[in-house]
């Protein structure tokens, strides 16, 4: 009986030992999963500095002053001695239009009017002589007035045979095209022989365009968020693809008040501004159509205090408790905190700063931004250090009060010398 006893005894205990490991283990378990996590972030110091706001935009070059040559009569061009890239002068022959039928016009209105002078020279005496006899009584009302009225319309058929004489001449005129302007022939669409349509009854043919190459503009399309802060005067770099290890000097002179619109109606509709701007260097052989791509100078201040750009992010205030809220389970009445203002509701723009370890959320405003950092006006001091990495951390992990580890920055890797040196 005392030795069952004895091993009983040591099976307790055994099982004593085996529960107190395992109760240990549970604990160890437990306690570990409730340690909260250290985020491993990378910061920089709030600095002061230059910043310079720029608004981007692509579009393509195009001659400042540029005219459309468009004949205002129809026919076969008959001399063009002009060819595209052809420098010309203002009132120089751009080109002529067969003449024949408005020669044609032009004699046949000649015609009309000496037919009508001569008929208006015969009427007049006429009615001069039967006024005379009418006023002594000697001719008959009715004769005055068939005299008059005969002069009458003598007078007005010539009028309009002087007219249509004119119109004839203007276009026996038109039928020789000169320059309006010094330029040069950018675009020639039309051939020698070739028939051109007018523009009196029709949509008439662009044969030519003649452009002023020395004085380019750049002409982009803003975006309507962005247009606003662009203003006339304003300087652009501008980086045409055809010279890509060059950027020119351009200024904004115009800017359009009324929008153009794509894809109306669409989820992908976009409205957008033209903006011109004129290049400002000479010695660049540019190109209208050339592709370009404008960087638009639109504010900029000295010695602001910035943060990486990437470092401003938003939050969601917390979820509050309304006053008189009740557990669902318990039915306890929940201490309320929910925010006495309107205002607090809002998602606010925060930096997280990092001190003794912990990221503090710091509410802030902005005021302008380069490609790399922003200005900001309130909400915190310089030197501090903000977290400026990484993106998952800035925009997802991070919380107010959570732990943090600083990433040191990688240094330059140091070669190793050649063995044997």
């Amino acid at each position: 009986m005392a030795k069952n006893g004895k091993k009983n005894k040591k099976k307790i205990i055994i099982f004593s030992i085996i529960g107190v490991m395992i109760i240990a283990l549970a604990l160890v378990v437990f306690l570990g999963s409730r340690k909260e996590p250290v985020i491993t972030v990378q910061v920089e110091k709030a600095q002061y500095r230059s910043l310079t706001q720029v608004v981007t935009a692509t579009g393509k070059i195009q001659p400042e002053v540029l005219v459309k040559i468009t004949p205002e009569v129809s026919g076969e061009i008959v001399a063009l001695p002009v060819k595209e890239g052809d420098r010309v002068k203002k009132g120089s022959l751009l080109m002529k239009i067969k003449p024949d039928f408005y020669m044609a016009q032009r004699d046949q209105a000649a015609a009309g009017l000496l037919q009508s002078k001569a008929s208006l020279s015969k009427s007049e005496p006429e009615f001069r002589r039967v006024e005379t006899l009418f006023k002594k009584g000697l001719a008959s009302e009715s004769e005055f007035d068939q005299a008059r009225a005969l002069y009458e319309a003598n007078k007005a058929a010539y009028a309009q045979a002087t007219a249509s004489l004119n119109q004839a001449q203007e276009n026996l005129r038109k039928t020789t095209i000169i320059a309006p302007m010094d330029g040069t022939v950018s675009q020639l669409n039309s051939e020698l022989g070739e028939r051109v349509l007018g523009t009196v009854q029709f949509q008439g043919t662009d044969v030519m365009t003649i452009a002023d190459l020395s004085r380019m503009e750049a002409r982009v399309d803003v975006s309507e968020n962005d247009v606003v802060l662009v203003s006339i005067g304003d300087t652009a770099r501008i980086e045409v693809d055809a010279f890509p290890d060059r950027k020119v000097t351009a200024v904004v002179y115009e800017i359009a008040n009324t929008a153009k619109s794509k894809g109306a109606g669409t989820q992908e509709e976009v409205t957008n501004f033209e903006v011109k701007m004129r290049i400002v260097n000479a010695d660049v052989q540019l190109r209208p159509g050339m592709s370009m791509t404008g960087d638009i100078e639109t504010e900029t201040k000295q010695h602001v205090l910035s943060v990486p750009i990437q470092s401003v992010t938003t939050r969601m205030p917390k979820m509050e408790v309304p006053e008189g809220t009740t557990d669902g389970q318990s039915g306890m009445v929940l201490a309320s905190n929910a925010p006495k203002k309107k205002e607090e509701n809002k998602t606010k723009e925060i930096v997280f700063v990092v001190d003794k370890g912990v990221s503090k959320a710091m509410p802030v405003r902005r005021g302008i931004s380069d490609d790399s950092y922003t200005e900001i006006l309130e909400g915190i001091s310089d030197s501090v250090q903000v977290v400026s990495g990484s993106y998952k951390a800035i925009n997802r992990e991070l919380e107010d009060g959570s732990k943090v580890r600083i990433e040191e920055p990688k240094k330059p890797g140091v070669k190793k010398p050649a063995e044997g040196s």
